[in-house]
């Protein structure tokens, strides 16, 4: 998907809105609209003020006692009889924390006042135009999530938290590597549709077919009771039909992976997300402003794990008996 900015729509044709009108009964369709599992998956955040601050334990200073994360160490004492001194401690915070700021995808949406007042007989034309916009601003919505420089997942994972396929097809020992990084309640990967397929071809090689569970009235392949979540904002390399996958746990009290989000703006038709309208001009051109105001947040290092190098065009050839 680029990333340039979403242009304005201009306005809908008259000829196309009388067909729809007068020619058919089902509402228009798009090919480029996806189920977004993400999104529903991910446990949204109402962000007041449009910065949400990620308080961490600070690292420890050197020569200090740390943990196996690097962060101050809590002295503690395990007794069982006697009367001991008593260690005293606190719990340091980093005095910087991380600010996530809300990032913006708007457009303005342009239609005529004769084709909406005309040509709104069976389907509401207003109303088709205003779905059509919101589902592109979702699907641009997703893939910033994932690709966005800043505060995309795919960059937000460290560098102690990236494994590499040992041989460029993903197998069930992959899978295990990312279970063992993101072992405190994972909840689900997130791959590419054919990293998935190419992750089931192993598992047959191997005779090991994975479960599925049903989520959503869909299907998913499971590998050790963890979902595979498909997306297609995971991009595949074309050159080298390479991918990654991602394994995530996610929500506020987990420590784990969360959405962030702006509610009760004005306009708004579902939460974060808002259609204004703008006015109409002297053409007859009515504009409507669609704004999405949303982000993600990474709460720890080990909330998200990744695997690269993911080879998705390796088959294998069975020996008939």
């Amino acid at each position: 998907m680029p990333n340039e900015p979403l242009e304005p729509h201009l306005s809908l044709s008259a000829a196309a809105a009388r067909n729809l009108a007068t020619a058919t009964v089902t509402v228009p369709q798009i090919t480029d609209i996806t189920p977004r599992w993400l999104h529903k998956l991910l446990p949204w955040i109402d962000v007041d003020g449009g910065v949400y601050r990620v308080n961490r334990v600070a690292k420890a200073a050197k020569g200090k006692p740390a943990n196996e994360y690097g962060e101050v160490k809590v002295d503690l004492l395990t007794s069982a009889a006697g009367e001991p001194k008593l260690p005293t401690t606190f719990v340091d915070y980093e005095e910087d924390p991380r600010e996530y700021h809300l990032s913006t995808i708007q457009t303005v949406l342009r239609t005529h006042t004769r084709v909406t007042d005309l040509y709104s007989n069976k389907i509401d034309q207003l109303r088709e135009q205003i779905r059509l916009t919101v589902e592109a601003v979702k699907e641009r919505e997703e893939w910033e999530l994932l690709n966005n420089a800043e505060f995309g997942l795919l960059n937000e994972v460290s560098k102690t938290q990236t494994i590499q396929t040992r041989k460029g097809a993903p197998t069930p020992d992959d899978l295990d590597e990312l279970l063992s990084l993101v072992w405190k309640k994972p909840a689900f990967f997130l791959a590419h549709p054919k990293a998935i397929v190419a992750f089931g071809r192993e598992c047959t090689r191997r005779g090991v077919p994975p479960p599925t569970v049903h989520l959503f009235g869909s299907p998913f392949l499971t590998w050790r009771g963890v979902p595979l979540i498909p997306t297609n904002k995971l991009e595949v390399n074309a050159k080298s039909a390479t991918t990654s996958i991602l394994l995530l746990r996610v929500g506020e009290a987990e420590q784990g992976v969360v959405g962030l989000q702006k509610t009760g703006v004005t306009g708004e038709v579902e939460p974060g997300l808002s259609v204004r309208y703008m006015g109409t001009n002297e053409n007859s051109i009515a504009s409507h402003l669609v704004t999405r105001y949303f982000s993600a947040s990474v709460l720890t290092t080990d909330a998200i794990a990744r695997l690269d190098n993911v080879a998705v065009n390796l088959y294998h050839e069975y020996d008939r008996k």
